[in-house]
Formats: C-alpha cells, sequence, structure tokens
C-alpha cells in the first residue's frame, strides 16, 4: 500500500496529463456523439483500447465505413513504436520489480505514461510496480473524464461540431515539432508529409480508395524509412 506522501508525488507529477488529457479527451468526446455514436462508447473505447490516436483514428474510420481488416491494420501501425517503448522498459517492467501490475502496466502505456515513468524516481520505501501503476491509473482516469465530459456535452448541449476532428490533426501537429526539437532529425516528418500526400493523390486520381489512404500512406512512410535507415546504415559501417 501506497504512502500518502507517495500518492500526493505520483499526483502532482501527473498535473501537466491531467491537462493535457482533458484537452484532448473533450473533442474526442464530441467527435464520438458528432458522428451519431452514443456517449458511452467513448467511455468504451477508453477502457478498452486506451490510445488518444488510435481512438481518434478509429471513430474517423468507423465514421468512413472502413472495413474490419483495415481498421486493424490501421491501428496497428498507429500503435507501433510502442514496441520500441516496450523494448526499452524491460528493466522497468521486470516481474521481479512490478508484480502482479506487469500486465496492467503493459496496457496503460501511452507516450505521456511513458515519459513520466521512465524519468520519475520510485519514492523510497516503495515498490516499483504499485508507484508506476498510480502514475497509469492517474493518467488513464484522466483521459476518460475528458472524454466522458466531451460525450456527455455533445449529448445534452446545443454544440456547433465543425472543424472538432481537427483536434487530431492539431495533435499530430504538436507531436511531430515537439519530436524535431528533441532528436533534431527532419528526415521522418518530411518523409511522413511526402508520403501522406502521396497516398492522398493515388486516392484522388483513383488508384486508390478513399478509405485506404491511412493505411497506404502508414505502409509507404514505414517503408521508406526502413529502406533509406538500413542504406544509411551501411554506408556508416562501411
Amino acid at each position: 500500500m501506497l504512502k500518502k506522501d507517495s500518492i500526493c508525488k505520483g499526483a502532482k507529477a501527473t498535473v501537466p496529463i491531467f491537462f493535457g488529457y482533458i484537452s484532448i479527451g473533450i473533442p474526442f468526446g464530441l467527435m464520438v456523439t458528432s458522428n451519431g455514436y452514443p456517449w458511452w462508447l467513448a467511455l468504451f473505447m477508453g477502457m478498452t483500447i486506451f490510445s488518444g490516436t488510435g481512438q481518434y483514428v478509429g471513430i474517423s474510420l468507423m465514421a468512413a465505413g472502413a472495413s474490419l481488416p483495415a481498421f486493424l491494420v490501421t491501428q496497428f501501425f498507429v500503435g507501433i513504436r510502442h514496441i520500441v517503448y516496450g523494448l526499452s522498459l524491460l528493466q522497468k517492467y521486470d516481474k521481479s520489480r512490478v508484480g502482479k501490475w506487469k500486465f496492467f502496466l503493459i496496457f496503460a502505456l501511452t507516450d505521456e505514461t511513458y515519459a513520466l515513468i521512465t524519468t520519475s524516481e520510485v519514492p523510497e520505501g516503495e515498490k516499483d510496480g504499485e508507484y508506476y501503476s498510480l502514475i497509469a491509473a492517474l493518467d488513464w482516469s484522466y483521459w476518460l473524464l475528458g472524454s466522458v465530459i466531451g460525450a456527455l456535452l455533445g449529448n445534452f448541449l446545443p454544440f456547433n461540431f465543425a472543424g472538432v476532428d481537427f483536434a487530431l490533426n492539431a495533435l499530430f501537429t504538436v507531436l511531430m515539432i515537439e519530436q524535431i526539437k528533441k532528436s533534431r532529425d527532419l528526415f521522418p516528418s518530411i518523409c511522413g508529409i511526402c508520403t501522406a500526400t502521396a497516398a492522398i493523390l493515388l486516392a484522388r486520381y483513383g488508384f486508390l480508395p478513399q478509405q485506404q489512404v491511412l493505411v497506404a500512406a502508414l505502409s509507404l512512410g514505414i517503408a521508406v524509412l526502413i529502406l533509406i535507415r538500413g542504406i544509411t546504415s551501411k554506408k556508416l559501417e562501411k
């Protein structure tokens, strides 16, 4: 059982996540109801998927009538970065350190939770699994709260939904800018913009179904990155 001071420390560390998830969760909830879905779908998706990007994309695909295979493939590519997260957390998530909380921590891992877990120190005398789970659970609750607030507002209050779905574009833009600042590597962003543009043009001229634009852009972008990075690595080895 965590001490009161440890709980307060964990809660304080997640305050920035609270404001971020509320501000992004509310537009997601509004997006759910604006597309004609019941308010509880926002809660259900948050409890089962818990991926801001994945949930935004999921609602867009559902509204566009995308097939189940397209939905699953897209979700896979959207969340593929978590493979890298998982590999870097092998030591922190070792069974001997996190115990029974391991599977919950795997489920509740997001970009923001990853950042906190990898930079936070467990308070003295506390178990790693309990403290990390506190952070993950708080972040999860913030996302659920924001989503439900947005969905209920969309159901019971008159609201102009025009532009609400642009919140996803804004989210991606902010993430891209932050990533460029940290890595100082423009190539992945330029690659993503170019491959997305190529997929849109293919769809516009009838070479690709509109529902497959996102899958095509992600697949093409990953293929180009793997190819270019592979060539670069071989040159550096020589």
